[in-house]
């Protein structure tokens, strides 16, 4: 067995972070039961160990021998821990409060490091104390039943559009990420109808190129969803729908955690709005991936040493 260094562990977060250090130097059985510990820490305190060395197809005993290379006695002294957490609850506003200032002390960097965070807790929040399901779900309507979906952005958002309609693809195929390389996102609309819709999305300064294709799109007759960092933002005057994101940083780069998060949301309002077959294309996909051997079962190869 290799031993962990175990310095003085008592909170859950602290057994979960000496796991994730220590994961690739496990044994084969610890190592199964500390990554199905690592993937599911919420479950830990109201599961019993047998039921968790079922769920992580390990012996009971595996599950004693891993808390104990953290230093517990056995593993109700490891799962005391979680039990603590789940009474605690989740961080409320003081608690949060206290969490961030404590990130700022001790220099510039941590001063850093603690706006950073500050930041995108609360662009999040705001974001979406904003949105409306109703939106959301008119959205994702009108992307799911377009002849086209044409999803646009540039720049970093154009990296964010390319990853919506990779998730897209898996289920659906009326999207198109676009301006698509080596072309113009006009020249991508050539072909577009009435029967199609156009998510764009730009911040300022707004790009010209995107407000252009907006304005082509509404003159083709196109349901418009525009998403931007200010309700007075130009992209909105031609659009049905309109979504608000919040971008603010301590950096000098915009920030685009917000963003990423409603796309999410948008893409769950898709996939929760569709029919059976949309799943089983989801799961086609997922199957031909995996015979394809694009995955591998383990995250680390075996030390050599199993129960």
């Amino acid at each position: 067995m290799n031993d962990m260094n175990v310095q003085n562990l008592t909170s859950a977060q602290a057994y979960l972070e000496q796991l994730s250090q220590n994961l690739a130097t496990l044994p084969t059985e610890l190592r199964k039961a500390a990554e199905w510990v690592l993937e599911n820490p919420q479950r830990v305190a109201i599961m019993s160990a047998r039921q968790i060395a079922t769920a992580c197809d390990v012996k009971p005993n595996t599950l004693v021998r891993l808390a104990r290379t953290l230093g517990c006695s056995g593993f109700e002294d490891f799962k005391s821990a979680f039990i603590e957490d789940v009474e605690r609850g989740p961080l409320d506003f003081p608690d949060r409060a206290r969490w961030l200032q404590s990130l700022s002390a001790g220099g510039k960097m941590n001063q850093l490091f603690a706006d950073l965070a500050k930041s995108a807790i609360d662009n999040i929040e705001q974001t979406f104390a904003s949105l409306h399901a109703k939106d959301l779900k008119e959205a994702a309507k009108l992307i799911r039943t377009a002849r086209r979906a044409y999803i646009m952005g540039v720049g970093i958002n154009n990296t964010l559009v390319r990853n919506f309609v990779y998730l897209g693809d898996m289920g659906f195929q009326n999207m198109q990420a676009i301006p698509r390389e080596g072309a113009l996102a006009q020249e991508d609309l050539a072909r577009a109808t009435s029967e199609d819709v156009l998510l764009a999305i730009t911040f300022q300064p707004y790009r010209a190129e995107v407000l252009e294709a907006v304005s082509l799109a509404k003159s083709r007759g196109l349901k418009v969803i525009a998403i931007s960092d200010s309700p007075a933002a130009p992209i909105f005057a031609d659009a049905e729908l309109r979504f608000v994101v919040q971008t603010e940083s301590p950096q000098f780069f915009s920030s685009t955690f917000s963003t990423i998060a409603l796309l999410e949301a948008l893409m769950a309002f898709i996939i929760a709005d569709s029919g059976p077959e949309v799943i089983a294309n989801i799961d086609a996909f997922n199957k031909h991936r995996h015979q394809l051997g694009l995955y591998v079962n383990e995250m680390y190869p075996s030390s050599g040493d199993s129960d």
